[in-house]
């Protein structure tokens, strides 16, 4: 059925854009900020989402998702109530999120397993995207050294990503990071062959160097980019982002709320439990962070403008970006879920937008967005295909 749809939307796409292209390329032109075809014909391939929804490539999903990483294991490294997490993915599916993010590496398995329980009786009416690619033993969940984009490791993981996430079909598969050993043609091959067989619907990469998703989208289109794209971290906007623009891909910001730092939740008394990631990143050193909190003043002045939160107006500014950039903050505190879907009703009024990245131009944010041995696992380009 879920195929039925996609080839109809496919059909449907190819007509509208026949007949509508024109136009629109006509009118886009006059846009501003357009000011060639080439950038006109990009936009029209972002134009077809319905109200309060965004594309990526041809997949429509909700302004906001939902990421599930911490739902095993807080930052903090304590456990969640399991029923409290199913309860908060069920509430946002209600609140209107179809978009759900999570990856075989976060447990390792268990939020796949947390996602496939909690979204079994609306499966078919919501996105579903997770990811592969790091060297994790599929019987034991034991993470072995380095990366694995093996074609015959990436079958064998799919087929355990579907048992946990009780479902026949994975909407959107990622390449978690950019195996160094494996030629990108022969992770794609892998990937046409599930498509073939109906497990995969659309594919994407995340973190990526710049000419494998060249090599990637000629074989055949990638849905989407995923980053981490925040206020806090804005590192695509050199080179991916316009990338994703030229190629109509569609682009999802991971840790879009720059890891709890947004929201006003870390200040100059915080302490990281032993564990915490966020104690190995030097943005949040002492020495770094009276500078970066900057940010957040600013946020907490645009807060009280807009009568919203600091998180909210991170979240809009990354909306009113791009049309088909896509947040996906993740959260294990009911109140924040709320919180975060109610994002995408902070709009920016042109003057406005323009009056806050000129207040942002003056902060410069200081130290690394992660550990040095972390960050060498992006912007990786895969080996050339002999």
């Amino acid at each position: 059925m879920q195929d039925q749809d996609n080839n109809k939307f496919s059909q449907n796409f190819n007509r509208r854009s026949l007949l509508k292209g024109g136009l629109a390329l006509a009118g886009l032109s006059m846009m501003p900020g357009i000011t060639t075809a080439a950038n006109a014909e990009s936009e029209v391939k972002h134009l077809m989402a319905k109200p309060g929804k965004r594309m990526l490539g041809k997949l429509e999903v909700s302004a906001i998702g939902l990421g599930v990483q911490n739902m095993h294991r807080t930052y903090q490294t304590t456990i969640p109530s399991r029923p409290e997490m199913l309860n908060i993915i069920r509430k946002a599916y209600d609140a209107g999120v179809t978009l759900f993010d999570t990856a075989e590496a976060y447990g390792p398995f268990e939020c796949e397993k947390i996602l496939g329980e909690a979204t079994s009786s609306f499966r078919n009416k919501i996105v579903i995207e997770t990811k592969y690619g790091w060297n994790i033993d599929q019987k034991t969940g034991q993470r072995l050294p380095g990366l694995n984009s093996q074609p015959t490791h990436i079958k064998e993981v799919v087929e355990g990503m579907l048992k946990r996430l009780r479902t026949d079909r994975i909407d959107l598969l990622y390449q978690h990071r950019v195996d160094p050993a494996v030629p990108i043609e022969d992770v794609v091959g892998a990937i046409q062959d599930l498509i073939k067989e109906g497990k995969v619907l659309h594919y994407g990469l995340s973190e990526p160097g710049v000419q494998t998703v060249r090599r990637a989208h000629a074989i055949h289109p990638v849905t989407a980019i995923q980053n981490e794209y925040s206020l806090l971290w804005r590192g695509p906007e050199e080179k991916i982002i316009p990338l994703c623009e030229e190629l109509g891909i569609g682009f999802v910001c991971w840790s879009p709320l720059g890891v709890g730092f947004l929201t006003g939740a870390i200040d100059e008394g915080t302490r990281f439990a032993p564990g915490d990631i966020r104690a190995t990143e030097s943005r949040f050193a002492n020495e770094n962070l009276s500078n970066n909190l900057k940010l957040v003043s600013l946020l907490k002045d645009w807060a009280a403008k807009k009568q919203a939160t600091p998180g909210q107006i991170s979240l809009a500014w990354l909306l009113a970006k791009k049309p088909w950039i896509v947040p996906i903050p993740g959260t294990t505190q009911m109140v924040h879920m709320l919180e975060n879907t109610r994002a995408a009703d902070v709009k920016f009024s042109a003057d406005e937008l323009k009056a806050f990245n000129s207040e942002l131009a003056g902060i410069s944010v200081k130290g690394l967005r992660l550990p040095q041995m972390v960050l060498n696992f992006s912007d990786v380009e895969a080996p050339i295909k002999k």
